[in-house]
């Protein structure tokens, strides 16, 4: 079939540019697409019989795959490594919140962990809640909370406010 050129195409043709590309005419570059290698499928296939696995062992069978870290029965890095730490099962999560983060409340408020929660400064549920001593307090507050620090307690009496342990 012959196709008409264009006369935009047949300057560019005469001039050795090549047309703009538009999304008609793209295309990927040669050799950047080809066809999956059909393997096990005759002898004259290049890749047929042992389908590249090699003859016989673990690794030529159906369904092998080694586990993460495994490295052929010698003891992995992740044990030959030594332990560091502990995890405390009677340890106590608390959420931070900083005296500073307390101004968003309007001054005479009570602020308590259920509000924190609310208000979004708190995100997991079930965590105690503990009142840090970073940045300054400029409103009065009640804070009560389950535990607060040496100087968030001197921050919020420092403002008027005061604070209560929750249990």
């Amino acid at each position: 079939m012959v196709t008409k050129d264009s006369a935009d195409q047949k300057a560019a043709k005469a001039s050795g540019d090549r047309p703009a590309a538009s999304l008609s005419n793209l295309k990927p570059p040669r050799g950047a697409r080809h066809r999956k290698v059909r393997v096990g499928r005759g002898i004259g296939s290049k890749l047929g019989r042992t389908a590249g696995a090699g003859n016989k062992g673990q690794k030529s069978r159906a369904g092998y795959s080694r586990r993460r870290g495994f490295e052929g029965g010698q003891m992995p890095l992740h044990r030959r490594i030594p332990k560091r730490g502990f995890h405390n099962p009677f340890g106590t999560a608390f959420s931070v919140v900083n005296v500073e983060q307390l101004n968003a409340f309007t001054a005479g408020d009570t602020v308590t962990p259920d509000v924190l929660r609310a208000r979004g400064f708190v995100r997991r549920a079930n965590d105690s809640v503990k009142i840090l001593g970073d940045g300054e307090l400029k409103t009065k507050l009640t804070v009560r909370a389950h535990a607060f620090s040496e100087s968030a307690k001197q921050k919020i009496t420092a403002a008027g406010g005061s604070f209560e342990v929750v249990a």
